[in-house]
């Protein structure tokens, strides 16, 4: 019993961090966010969902093919009824300035659906629309194998079994394993549902990609979309280094991408 709970820490430890903190590496530029903002108060969301969110001057979204995650990601609701991202257990996120929308997504009651969490529900929910109910598996950290929604499914596939397999998946995955799992991509050549993860040293993080729009020069934006620690409302980021155009981030972000609680590299985009 003990040697399993040693083992749940341990699998669970890279997508775990102190609140408004990255990691060794990264402590110093989240203080300097936090100081710069933390009694920034967000606007109000008038889009219900997460496609009707507009774009800059001059930005159209880019084309998505029914059906596909990019379009599902378009699709989620926003909630409209307040701005506070919540926890787990209720207590309102420490920081309330970072966020520029909340996602409808439940979180659940558990310290579970953290930032590589989040990616895997949003996928697992694309799929589970889809009724693609084999294609749902993620890997478990200790010994890179899958485990399949097939094998934990009622026999009418309800929500409810989905959504005990995530919570399933969520103790045993994390940031490392989800980066060891996914392929990585080019910047260049990014999409909707992409994500940008780091295993880190001791802790990681994960946003994943879920709107992309292009204007007439071909130049590309996104927004991002996270969870963080403890487990919170899957919330769109603002982009503090571009008022302007917050929440949407250029693709040509230069040497990092830097977002209110993590910076990444390039070669941290991953598909799915």
């Amino acid at each position: 019993m003990y040697f399993s709970l040693i083992l749940l820490v341990t699998f669970t430890l890279s997508c775990i961090h102190p609140p408004e903190d990255h990691s060794v590496l990264n402590a110093q530029k989240a203080q300097d966010h936090t100081d710069s903002t933390q009694q920034e108060i967000p606007e109000p969301i008038v889009a219900s969902e997460i496609g009707g969110i507009p774009t800059p001057a001059g930005y159209q979204r880019t084309p998505t093919s029914q059906n596909s995650f990019g379009q599902y990601l378009r699709s989620v609701a926003l909630r409209t009824d307040n701005d506070t991202v919540f926890q787990h257990d209720g207590e309102p996120k420490s920081r309330q300035d970072v966020h520029h929308a909340i996602l409808t997504i439940d979180v659940g009651t558990r310290d579970l659906q953290q930032c590589a969490d989040a990616c895997m529900r949003l996928r697992g929910e694309y799929l589970f629309a889809q009724k693609r109910y084999d294609e749902i598996h993620f890997n478990f950290l200790r010994d890179n194998k899958p485990r399949y929604y097939k094998d934990h499914a009622d026999s009418e596939h309800s929500h409810k079994s989905f959504r005990k397999y995530m919570d399933y998946i969520f103790s045993y995955a994390n940031t490392a394993s989800l980066r060891r799992e996914l392929p990585n991509v080019s910047v260049d050549d990014m999409q909707i549902g992409d994500i940008f993860i780091q295993q880190g040293l001791p802790y990681g993080h994960a946003v994943m990609v879920v709107d992309m729009a292009e204007n007439a020069e071909g130049k590309k934006i996104f927004m991002i979309a996270q969870s963080y620690m403890p487990a919170q409302d899957i919330h769109i980021l603002k982009n503090f280094n571009d008022s302007n155009n917050s929440p949407w981030y250029s693709v040509d972000f230069g040497d990092s991408l830097i977002t209110p609680q993590w910076d990444f590299y390039a070669t941290d985009l991953k598909r799915f």
